[in-house]
């Protein structure tokens, strides 16, 4: 899971950039990139780390243009370690290309040797996004010919794009001298939107970074759909997937994206309010609500599901943690010791809070149920008589294959036990899951044109249709930090999008 970003505009963008990568940095903290063009020349800096430690004055200084791309990147695939895998990635025929990626292909192998050895191209690095951005610049190249590049050969490229690539894909590409494209994969698992001000365009991964630079949300951009913005900030817009269906990533709507963000036409606050009211109704059918003193939510995005779920069971709803934001965030990086550091360094209880109570916490999900573990212990030793423990979301029992760093199966808390099993692996007096319709009905009452999202770590069923235990397989081989992810990669080895 990444963040990008995109803009053409008629003024300088590095500043505009960074703004908008500073409001899309829960959605990667590894690295941050961005690349801008001045007279067909681009200009490019990236590196590993936080956005205002990646850009420094000097930096910003040598980012010239009035058009350009950005990145925050999380890793799910590839050498988390390498400068060279943050992007954006540069190719120099045709015309000189730069790209953006949020996503995950699952076939980024099949199209690596295919890139070799039948379209004659050079892969560097263990990114799928770099597979990406070549299979990207061969189509362009076939459509073109040596001939003036044209909107329509844009599309046709990216056409033939979507019967290449297999898995998620947003993207967003500079091409020199020409202008920006964007497009989406046909099942628009990962987000892209795009906005405008005073005639310049912006494309992000969340409304949010349009929101807070100052631009008006104009539309999602469609999946299967291509964009391109011409230098003179001309729109051209086509449906490039032969049956393109709208199965956003229902985990953006549980915990990646920002609440304040809205994401194809659906508010993240108030799906988060909607999983509270169906958790209030799981909640009611295995613990009574008269021996519940107290809902506590677990910091951070969790908080509206609680705080719905006890105004409609009539219980006090009460801060019970204080999250230190100043903990160095380097155990979100895939693979590193650290991730070991107690959770109480990242949280404290508040004693007079649990004391004596019988208390609900309220989890937006459970991934391998380390950190909620030491949480209900945490609360027990705060003086709480008794601990239970809600999700907000339903039992995580299938890694993620689309770019989002779930653990194999066998990593799983829930994969292959019961919800009695789980509930003495974490310790608690009770367990209350959401149930996987119940989290779909609520999210996709919202919006009508949404028949269905990508739930696969929930219920298993991989939208594309074309995953298989292999591939799992490969894909879980591959994974940032390979034999390292043994270690605790809980749910706080996520970004947490309210940080």
């Amino acid at each position: 899971m990444c963040g990008i970003v995109g803009v053409v505009s008629n003024a300088p963008v590095n500043q505009l950039i960074y703004d908008a990568l500073l409001l899309l940095q829960h959605r990667g903290q590894d690295a941050a990139g961005i690349v801008t063009q001045q007279e067909r020349k681009f200009f490019m800096h990236k590196a590993k780390g936080m956005v205002r430690d990646v850009f420094r004055t000097r930096n910003m200084r040598s980012l010239p243009g009035n058009c350009g791309l950005g990145q925050v990147r999380y890793p799910t695939a590839g050498n988390a370690f390498s400068e060279e895998e943050a992007q954006p990635f540069y190719v120099n025929a045709p015309f000189g290309i730069v790209l953006v990626h949020n996503g995950n292909l699952t076939n980024a192998h099949a199209l690596k040797a295919e890139l070799f050895n039948t379209d004659h191209r050079h892969i560097n690095t263990e990114s799928d996004s770099e597979v990406l951005l070549n299979v990207l610049a061969h189509e362009i190249e076939r459509h073109t010919r040596g001939l003036p590049l044209q909107p329509q050969d844009l599309f046709a490229a990216v056409r033939n794009v979507h019967k290449r690539v297999k898995g998620s894909y947003a993207v967003i590409a500079l091409i020199a001298g020409h202008g920006v494209l964007a497009f989406r994969d046909p099942f628009g698992i990962r987000p892209l939107c795009m906005g405008n001000s005073e005639g310049s365009t912006l494309l992000a991964s969340e409304s949010v970074a349009l929101e807070g630079t100052g631009y008006q949300f104009e539309r999602n951009v469609d999946p299967g759909e291509a964009v391109f913005i011409a230098l003179d900030g001309t729109i051209h817009a086509q449906q490039c997937a032969d049956n393109p269906q709208l199965n956003p990533c229902i985990f953006e709507f549980v915990y990646l994206a920002r609440p304040d963000s809205v994401m194809d036409n659906i508010s993240v606050y108030q799906a988060r309010l909607n999983l509270g009211e169906t958790l209030a109704k799981r909640v009611i059918s295995t613990v009574p609500p008269n021996e519940i003193d107290v809902v506590i939510p677990i910091p951070e995005s969790s908080r509206p599901s609680a705080a719905q779920l006890a105004q409609l069971l009539g219980l006090p709803y009460r801060e019970g943690f204080v999250k230190n934001r100043y903990v160095g965030r380097t155990f979100i990086m895939p693979g590193q010791s650290v991730r070991k550091k107690s959770v109480r360094q990242k949280l404290n209880a508040i004693a007079s809070e649990f004391k004596g109570r019988n208390v609900l916490l309220v989890d937006d999900s459970i991934v391998r149920g380390t950190t909620s573990k030491e949480i209900v212990q945490m609360a027990r030793d705060a003086g709480a008589r008794k601990v239970y423990l809600a999700s907000a979301a339903p039992p995580v029992r299938y890694p993620n294959v689309y770019g989002i760093d779930m653990p194999t199966s066998s990593e799983l808390v829930a994969h292959n036990r019961s919800v009695e099993e789980i509930r003495q692996i974490i310790g608690c007096d009770a367990l209350i899951y959401q149930d996987v319709d119940a989290m779909k009905k609520a999210i996709g009452s919202l919006n009508s044109r949404i028949k269905g999202f990508d739930a696969s770590c929930f219920d298993g069923v991989y939208v594309t249709g074309d995953i298989t235990s292999d591939d799992i397989d490969r894909l879980n081989a591959s994974r940032v930090g390979g034999e390292e992810n043994q270690e605790d990669t809980s749910r706080l080895a996520l970004p947490n999008p309210e940080v």
